[in-house]
């Protein structure tokens, strides 16, 4: 809800437009970047709780300031942009505390059925969320928008202070020595940080020109924002059908399953660089969400259960970090790149990597032979 109706603010505010969205969105994504692996330091060393509980206190005051400036029509772009730094911040310190939460709610045992809940919960909301930010806009205005994402991170601190205290580590260092052991356990796993790297990459050379170039290409093709629309939206669901797959498996060899799982997402780029009917373009979406669900859900589930509880949020941290620290990078280098390849070449490129990237790191003993405890 939030990028809708803050996108839309913005190009309404005076002096805004698209470069003005683009240096709102760079702000959030920058901050979050930049606070990933403080998030995971301070997951460890407070409890998960109690830095997630500060995360969304964060982010509730920032989308109500941000909602009484645009209800009352007085926000000026540069406000909105450090809002949205301030509403980064506390996305960054709230990720590595969520992977970190959840072993402490729930038995060992129920972990891979927890995580498949929360895919499914973050993917109803994917699906729900655009549709019901878009209407709100349409009958009100984008304050509004604003203000009920504001009342749900409300709702959010207080089901957070609902719950039992996260146990916080004993021993208290410096922040770059316990940066540095979370970097050394990190690596020592091998198929911790190939796995990430994977991610990072995909994200770089086929996720982030995907995202660009879809809409241009559905404009082109497909017939315009509502067919690309309905290709999100069965991405959504697919998401869904994915984690309720899940639901009471509890499989062999998970972390060589999430790498299987992740061909999903070279579908629909390999749809539209074919040049196929929009139904073929929406069920190869619909696929490609079905797979995310599930490797996004095996790989946390392993890491819970690999990773000792005293570091898992700085882990945490550094496998988000490397996964999207590429993301933005892509998304600005897709435009130019595909101007001189072709958007067709581009996107059959980043295709071509996902199946290889995947095959070798399967080859890896470390993965395919990888299981967890």
């Amino acid at each position: 809800m939030n990028t809708i109706a803050t996108t839309f603010a913005v190009l309404q505010l005076p002096g805004g437009g698209v470069d003005a969205v683009g240096v709102v969105m760079a702000a959030r994504i920058l901050a979050v970047l930049a606070v990933l692996l403080l998030g995971g330091v301070f997951t460890d060393r407070l409890g998960a709780r109690a830095v997630m509980l500060t995360a969304d206190l964060l982010r509730f005051a920032s989308q109500g300031v941000l909602a009484v400036l645009l209800l009352t029509h007085s926000a000026r772009i540069w406000e909105v942009v450090a809002l949205a730094v301030v509403l980064g911040i506390g996305e960054g310190g709230f990720s590595p505390g969520l992977t970190a939460l959840v072993p402490g709610l729930v038995p060992a045992d129920d972990l891979g059925d927890a995580n498949a809940v929360l895919q499914i919960a973050q993917a109803v909301a994917s699906v729900a969320g655009p549709g019901l930010a878009g209407l709100l806009i349409v009958v009100s205005d984008a304050g509004s928008v604003v203000a009920v994402d504001a009342v749900s991170y409300g709702v959010s601190v207080v089901a957070l202070a609902g719950l039992p205290l996260s146990q916080a580590a004993a021993l208290r260092r410096g922040l770059f020595t316990e940066l540095g052991r979370g970097w050394k356990e990190f690596t020592s796993r091998t198929w911790l940080w190939v796995t990430t790297l994977h991610i990072s990459l995909f994200n770089f050379l086929l996720w982030a020109p995907f995202l660009v170039l879809g809409p241009a290409l559905a404009q082109q093709r497909l017939g315009g924002a509502r067919a690309w629309g309905l290709v999100l939206a069965l991405y959504g669901i697919g998401s869904i059908v994915g984690g309720l797959f899940l639901l009471g498996r509890n499989p062999r060899r998970a972390l060589a399953w999430s790498m299987v799982a992740s061909v999903g997402w070279a579908i629909p780029a390999a749809a539209l660089a074919a040049r196929v009917p929009l139904a073929w373009v929406g069920v190869a979406a619909l696929f490609a969400g079905g797979g995310a669900a599930v490797c996004n859900t095996l790989v946390t589930t392993v890491i819970q259960r690999e990773i000792p509880a005293e570091i898992r949020g700085r882990i945490s941290a550094f496998d988000s970090l490397g996964a999207f620290a590429l993301g933005p990078l892509g998304l600005a280098l897709a435009g130019p790149v595909s101007g001189l390849v072709g958007a067709d070449r581009l996107l059959g490129l980043g295709v071509l990597w996902q199946l290889t990237a995947v095959t070798v790191v399967l080859a890896l003993p470390s993965v395919r032979r990888h299981d967890a405890k």
